[in-house]
């Protein structure tokens, strides 16, 4: 086939010479942030679930987009609460907190009690433990003091979905609570899961059994899963691009004075937040957080498929992994398990992401 006219040629020639030159005077560009949207039940004060937000808020390079809020280890709007508090005293703005599901989607306080009938009893209930009622009181005074901000006037799963669709395969979510919130938007939205980054989510404590004997009843009971487990089903088989689950490698990492005395080098009202209501509990939240914005700290994970028990037998609930050669093709999705993680590149991160949220 003959080529272009030679007056086509030198023009051409030209152009792409032009724009050579003109590339070269423009500067590059800086790297775009990492965007987070973390779903949590942000029971409070401290604790595992109010920290979580420190890896995303003072880490470098990643814009919080959002913070939703979903009933689990607390009322939803008691949650709503302590998040819109703990943000105050540390002095952020910006940050939308966002509220959602005030009850799982097919589970109920009555459901779980009927259930621990024939099952045996779940050692954390969160919302739900004591003599809680069956659905979300009014919210009480809260020990930090109350708010002086406002939610945002969205729910969670409008806001997810709208911003997955604004930012189109840039999003994380870090769901490190129920996954209600999350199922409600992949309903909602079937392209919602396909149009984020990635799914890193606090979860699926596989092989914990035997550390429920020897360890601790609590930490090796997958509560995110077992509160809402229809929720959890749906949401691991939808069609996210990655999925990361944090589950059990967490429980030896627990809160410490010396962590606490890193964390809180810098004074402000964080280090003080920090310091008042101090918990040494497993920082199941904030790994899951830390791994979402810096995945070095992951040193060892296996590749396996994923779905949740729904029966009505002890499993209920639980994760279930397989190889590919055994699993039963409906619906379970690949999914990279955590095994192993540096814990001193976790603290470092930890530590210096609250001094730079501190005033």
């Amino acid at each position: 086939m003959r080529g272009p006219f030679p007056e086509f040629r030198v023009l051409g020639g030209l152009l792409l010479a032009c724009l050579a030159m003109g590339s070269a005077r423009v500067p590059a560009r800086a790297a775009e942030p990492s965007l987070v949207i973390m779903d949590n039940d942000f029971a409070g004060p401290g604790g595992t679930n109010m920290q979580s937000v420190i890896p995303l808020l003072g880490a470098p390079g990643v814009r919080v987009l959002g913070l939703t809020v979903t009933v689990g280890d607390g009322w939803e709007n008691a949650e709503v609460a302590h998040l819109l508090r703990l943000l105050e005293l540390a002095g952020v703005q910006g940050v939308p907190v966002v509220p959602g599901a005030t009850a799982p989607l097919v589970n109920s306080r009555p459901r779980l009690l009927a259930w621990e009938k024939a099952n045996g009893v779940m050692p954390w209930k969160g919302a739900w433990r004591g003599d809680a009622p069956d659905s979300q009181p009014p919210v009480p005074p809260l020990r930090e003091g109350a708010p002086a901000g406002r939610p945002a006037g969205e729910t969670a799963a409008l806001f997810l979905i709208r911003q997955v669709h604004a930012h189109p395969h840039q999003v994380t979510i870090v769901a490190a609570g129920p996954m209600t919130n999350l199922a409600l938007a992949i309903r909602l939205d079937p392209e919602f899961a396909g149009l984020c980054r990635q799914l890193v989510f606090m979860g699926g404590l596989v092989d914990g059994n035997l550390g429920q004997v020897t360890a601790s009843a609590d930490y090796y009971t997958d509560f995110n899963l077992m509160f809402d487990p229809e929720a959890a089903d749906i949401t691991l088989t939808a069609a996210w691009p990655k999925i990361v689950s944090v589950g059990g490698v967490a429980n030896p990492l627990r809160m410490t004075p010396e962590i606490l005395a890193r964390a809180t080098r810098h004074a402000g009202g964080l280090s003080r937040y920090l310091t008042q209501y101090y918990h040494p509990q497993p920082m199941w939240d904030e790994l899951a957080a830390a791994i979402a914005v810096d995945p070095a700290i992951v040193t060892g994970s296996v590749s396996a498929y994923m779905d949740v028990d729904l029966a009505h037998g002890p499993n209920r609930g639980y994760a279930h992994v397989w190889p590919e050669q055994t699993r039963p093709h409906m619906g379970e999705r690949p999914v990279e398990i955590v095994t192993a993680i540096d814990r001193a590149r976790f603290v470092a991160d930890f530590a210096d992401a609250a001094g730079r949220i501190a005033p």
